[in-house]
C-alpha cells in the first residue's frame, strides 16, 4: 500500500494499468485527449505488481485496474472516471490538480 500511495502522490494524474486491460488503454487515452500526461504504472512490469494490485483492491477498486488517482487522491476505476467525464467534473479535477491548464 505504501508503494501505491507513494507513486500516486508524485504526479498530478496517475493510472495503474495492466497490459492485457483494454479499459486501461481507453482511460489513459481519455487523459491524453483532455491534455493530461498521466504517470502510467503497468503492474505487469512493476517489481511489486501483485502486491500493488492487492493494495488497489483493498481501496475498493474491483477490478483492480485501471485505478486512477488525481492530485494524490483515489478517484476510482474506469466506470468512475467515465462518470466524472460525462458530468464534466473530470476536467475540473484535472485542472485543480494542475494536470491540465485551460
Amino acid at each position: 500500500m505504501d508503494r501505491v500511495k507513494d507513486l500516486a502522490s508524485k504526479t498530478a494524474a496517475v493510472v495503474f494499468t495492466k497490459s492485457s486491460c483494454y479499459m486501461c488503454h481507453s482511460i489513459t487515452q481519455l487523459f491524453y485527449e483532455l491534455g493530461a500526461s498521466p504517470a502510467v504504472h503497468d503492474l505487469d512490469t512493476e517489481p511489486y505488481g501483485r502486491e500493488m494490485e492487492r493494495a488497489l483492491r483493498s481501496l475498493g477498486c474491483n477490478p483492480s485496474v485501471p485505478a486512477v488517482f488525481i492530485g494524490g487522491k483515489f478517484v476510482g476505476s474506469s466506470k468512475d472516471v467515465i462518470s466524472l467525464h460525462v458530468d464534466g467534473s473530470l476536467k475540473q479535477m484535472l485542472m485543480a490538480a494542475r494536470a491540465i491548464w485551460f
